[in-house]
């Protein structure tokens, strides 16, 4: 086994492993690593070529980290349910250095890298219901896609958290409880389904003010856990949060004024909060706060994944 794996490690450095630029990762060691982690640190440095890292099924605990030179990785699981990366760290817990953690320290995965894309996978934080802040993926890099993926956890869950960068969603299962998709990053949001599992708010976006678009959800499913009736589409974390719903079906659970003011701030003055055409039984535009828009016809036409994302459309 020992020479097995300085023979990988040798060609690693050669840069012959990636002739065929594919890796395999499985727990059971019948691919190339058995870590995730292993597979990221074997990406040459400065990357510009497609690496795709392919992981088996398994449930992989490791708190992971993608570094910025590590460009142009997509990463497939085998099943989105079946594929988790998950880890527990949680803000209050005290880390292996000594060190308490807190948002910023919390995810399980850490993705620093720009041109990143990921399909068929779970990312999972499993600290538990009553952990606090506890983050599934914190996403520094640019240009970030997902299709078909899973994020999974209860408060702060999906930390899009670069001012400037953008990310895009597509078919994927976002779930939480308090505040589980924040941060001031731009990211669109096409088909996905986001399911509340508290009474409490589902975004928390810190958008900046001079940056034009936040989050556009376009087409999804908002849904809850039963008997919750006190949800709402987003509190303000930062003075200028922008985030717009599209066409989207908004179950009973949302509260009828939709959206919530930051700990009774004034933060709502200058929100950028908006809808156009949503549906269900939580989707009332009559019954909105006075400070969130209906948008118009024409405002909605110039809402283009195209010019959200500032010209990048991500290759399906």
């Amino acid at each position: 086994m020992k020479k097995v794996s300085s023979l990988i490690l040798i060609l690693v450095h050669s840069g012959l492993l990636f002739a065929q630029r594919k890796i395999t990762v499985a727990a059971d060691g019948t691919g190339d690593f058995k870590t995730v982690q292993q597979a990221f640190d074997a990406v040459p440095k400065n990357n510009k070529k497609s690496v795709t890292i392919f992981v088996r099924h398994g449930i992989y605990k490791e708190k992971l980290t993608l570094d910025s030179t590590k460009l142009f990785v997509t990463l497939v699981g085998e099943d989105r349910f079946k594929t988790i990366l998950t880890y527990d760290d949680h803000t209050g817990k005290v880390s292996p250095k000594g060190d308490t953690i807190n948002t910023y320290s919390s995810a399980s995965f850490f993705m620093k890298a720009n041109e990143f894309t990921a399909r068929n996978i779970s990312f999972q934080n499993d600290a538990g219901f009553t952990a606090g802040q506890a983050v599934a993926i914190q996403i520094l890099g640019d240009k970030a896609s997902f299709f078909n993926c899973r994020f999974i956890g209860n408060q702060d869950v999906l930390f899009a958290s670069r001012p400037g960068t953008r990310q895009y969603y597509e078919n994927c299962y976002i779930e939480g409880t308090t505040d589980f998709i924040f941060g001031p990053s731009v990211a669109w949001f096409e088909q996905c389904h986001i399911h509340s599992k508290k009474n409490s708010h589902i975004t928390a976006a810190s958008t900046p003010q001079d940056q034009q678009f936040g989050y556009v959800f376009n087409d999804c499913v908002l849904t809850a856990d039963t008997g919750l009736r006190r949800v709402s589409l987003g509190r303000p974390w930062r003075p200028f949060a922008n985030v717009t719903y599209v066409h989207c079906y908004i179950d009973q659970h949302i509260i009828p004024e939709g959206w919530s003011n930051w700990n009774n701030t004034e933060n709502y003055k200058t929100t950028r909060y908006a809808e156009y055409e949503n549906y269900g039984p939580g989707a009332q535009p009559g019954t909105r706060v006075s400070w969130a828009k209906q948008l118009s016809d024409e405002q909605v036409r110039k809402l283009t994944i195209g010019n959200v994302l500032g010209g990048w459309v991500p290759v399906r």
